[in-house]
């Protein structure tokens, strides 16, 4: 019954903690701790994308950077890139970049999927980049051994920036 009572007790304070807590400065990490996600604003309401992010590799100093773009049919399509040119850039330095590209659902706390929710709504409980796992061990971060534990592709809120 104890160990009831304190299960209840810390989905309860994990749903508050999540209504407290933007979309735009959500923190997840993934069930191994080797990788932090955290929502940042975009700064803009006429950006091309809905959201952004920095994904940090906890083991190195490495970080990623995180576009996501409205899709048509409606989805949250995400990139995840590392060192990337700035300005005027080609298709194939975007390409040589990219680290993982694909759509990322937002979960919520009975494990069901949806879009993103815009920045200044409640954040998700969890986050799901399909794929992303196998994607960063077959990118040039592995070769050059700046990450060397393949995550999880499922993230979870675990707090909020201030």
């Amino acid at each position: 019954m104890r160990v009831v009572l304190v299960l209840a007790g810390l989905l309860a304070a994990t749903s508050a903690f999540a209504a407290e807590c933007r979309q735009d400065r959500a923190i997840y990490a993934d069930r191994d701790g080797g990788y932090e996600l955290t929502f940042e604003p975009t700064g803009s309401d006429a950006a091309a994308t809905s959201h952004h992010f920095k994904l940090k590799v906890l083991s190195s100093s490495t970080v990623l950077d995180g576009i996501v773009m409205p899709g048509d049919p409606a989805r949250s399509n995400g990139m995840v890139m590392y060192k990337c040119p700035e300005g005027d850039v080609t298709g194939e330095e975007i390409a040589a970049c990219t680290v993982w590209e694909g759509v990322i659902y937002a979960l919520d706390g009975a494990g069901d999927a949806a879009d993103l929710p815009d920045e200044s709504a409640t954040a998700a409980a969890g986050v799901l980049l399909s794929g992303f796992g196998p994607s960063l061990r077959y990118s040039k971060l592995w070769d050059e051994g700046k990450a060397k534990v393949v995550p999880w592709d499922l993230l979870k809120l675990k707090g909020c920036a201030a």
